[in-house]
């Protein structure tokens, strides 16, 4: 299953917002340097799912706001 996450850094807080059933928006604090933004989103992503961030990869977006993770 794809999940699509519209994704802003450097929020001033945690927030997750479920569009629909694949689609989230995500605003983390971290900031986006080194993969940091990325690595919270994930777990947020994880957290609202109910499973491990081990399940969970990042296949596109890595450097855009737009991302995709796949639940494996």
């Amino acid at each position: 299953m794809i999940i699509t996450v519209h994704a802003k850094a450097r929020a001033k807080k945690n927030e997750i917002v479920r569009m629909d059933e694949t689609t989230f928006k995500i605003s983390v604090t971290e900031a986006p340097e080194n993969g940091k933004a990325n690595v919270a989103i994930l777990k947020l992503l994880a957290e609202e799912l109910g499973m491990s961030p081990s399940k969970i990869s990042l296949v596109r977006g890595h450097t855009i706001p737009l991302k995709q993770f796949e639940i494996i």
